[in-house]
């Protein structure tokens, strides 16, 4: 808002525009020679044209110098280096070899916030850079903000190493054109030519995801695929070459944002939402850790109902209604969150692999024969030797049942500071031999499914039923299935 003394000022030129603009139009007025007065229409006709110079005065004073600035001045110095850091920190100037942009226009307009986003200088980006993950808020409605999870597609310090080993196949001198020498490879060419996103295609890389590919899976990573347009067919028809250079990226590097998009939460499945992505960035629903719930006795009802909820989102990856049996390849308890319900969902679904059950197991390559290996195959990988991954054929059943037996569940049942009296002798005393069934890998999978059966019974009873789960309140104070 202007203050008075500006008001008044323009106000005077105001003024002094529409009276030389009178005086130019009309000539000077001769005080000695007087004027024959005006006809009605002649007066009615000066009267016009006076509104008109008088608002044609108004709008130059007032509204031409803010449309000079908007529509002619570049924008500052500072914020024109302010976007060059915001670009190079997201990853977009390395795009189309990147995840995707359909959250930028959320972050441009200040709708996912961050401390270093809010004021980017350069002393802080290396700092944030060295982290893979961070939180942030994101609003709909600028009224209401939620935490959200925001990740690079890799490591930080293998971000740089996958670019130059990326342009050293081309033998190129680093940096160059990441988009240029990944488009010229045989594997890109294949893909680009055609509609279907076919088996060879992806033959070689090194996603668990793609360790035992189908058809059937192929085609629910394109039908599902959120980063173009047009969503829901299995045919690339609608994508464009750059559209499918960063679905063979992705592919290649992380399959968080393809697992998240191809079993949905809002369908059952026990992921977060997937919220986008932005150069090499992507961002999904934001959780609590679950190492906050280890080595506190006042918790211990609380570990009881996730660690039961563990063993049902377990049971239930590996027998769903879509045939797909999804194991865990490696386990860790970052891998896991908490929503504000108590509710347990995988936040990182980078380690997890996917066998098409109806389709069954496709034949596994000799590993000698190099057979679908070229720079995709170990992008991410960084320095470290790319090693191929065991066959699908020792994929075991209950491999996920003995990894979460081994890692997870001992530290949320059988903590030390739980040991003796207290709410710890609730435990049945069978808990502790079942988890030892459960974790040994010499069992028989019946013997280990049995044992993961009679951990479910012991820990279903011991669940508490009150407000602050409220994933399953009130439905159980009335069902026994909840």
């Amino acid at each position: 808002m202007l203050n008075r003394e500006g008001r008044k000022q323009r106000t005077e030129r105001t003024c002094k525009c529409f009276r030389d603009t009178r005086t130019r139009v009309r000539g000077p007025i001769s005080r000695s020679t007087p004027a024959m007065p005006p006809t009605r229409p002649d007066r009615r006709a000066a009267g016009r044209a006076e509104r008109l110079r008088l608002t044609v005065c108004v709008w130059w004073v007032w509204w031409a110098p803010a449309v000079g600035r908007v529509a002619g001045a570049p924008p500052p110095a500072p914020q024109q280096s302010d976007l060059s850091l915001r670009r190079a920190f997201l990853g977009l100037d390395k795009c189309n070899a990147c995840v995707g942009t359909s959250v930028c226009k959320k972050l441009f307009r200040n709708q996912i916030m961050f401390d270093w986003w809010i004021s980017p200088h350069a002393a802080a980006t290396a700092a944030l850079a060295q982290k893979q993950s961070f939180m942030a808020n994101l609003t709909d409605d600028s009224s209401s903000w939620r935490l959200v999870a925001l990740s690079f597609l890799s490591s930080p310090d293998l971000h740089a190493p996958s670019d130059r080993s990326i342009c050293r196949s081309a033998g190129r001198q680093s940096p160059c054109s990441i988009e240029v020498v990944l488009k010229a490879t045989r594997r890109f060419k294949s893909l680009n030519q055609s509609h279907i996103l076919l088996p060879h295609m992806v033959e070689g890389l090194r996603t668990p995801l793609l360790r035992c590919p189908s058809q059937r899976l192929l085609d629910r990573i394109v039908r599902r695929y959120a980063e173009v347009v047009d969503v829901g067919s299995v045919q690339m028809k609608h994508f464009s070459e750059r559209d499918k250079l960063r679905l063979l990226h992705t592919l290649a590097i992380n399959q968080q944002p393809l697992m998240l998009q191809m079993f949905p939460g809002t369908e059952g499945w026990p992921f977060p939402r997937y919220q986008g992505s932005c150069g090499r960035l992507m961002v999904w629903a934001s959780s609590r850790p679950l190492w906050g719930l280890y080595g506190s006795s006042e918790e211990f009802f609380q570990r009881v109902d996730v660690a039961y909820q563990l063993l049902q989102i377990t049971q239930g990856l590996g027998h769903n209604s879509l045939g797909f049996q999804i194991y865990y390849t490696r386990l860790e308890e970052d891998m896991f969150g908490l929503l504000d319900d108590q509710r347990v969902f995988i936040s990182d679904a980078s380690s997890l692999g996917v066998i098409d059950l109806e389709q069954g197991l496709p034949p596994d390559t000799p590993s000698h024969s190099g057979s679908g290996k070229d720079i995709f195959s170990c992008l991410g990988q960084g320095l470290s030797t790319c090693h191929r991954p065991p066959p699908c054929s020792s994929v075991r059943p209950t491999q996920s049942f003995t990894l979460l037996c081994t890692v997870l569940l001992p530290r949320l049942l059988l903590t030390p500071s739980e040991k003796g009296e207290g709410k710890a002798a609730r435990l049945p005393e069978d808990v502790p031999l079942m988890l030892g069934v459960c974790a040994n890998p010499s069992q028989p999978d019946w013997k280990i499914m049995a044992a993961v059966g009679s951990l479910i019974d012991l820990l279903k009873p011991l669940r508490p039923c009150n407000p602050y789960f409220a994933y399953r309140y009130p439905e159980c104070t009335y069902n026994h299935k909840y």
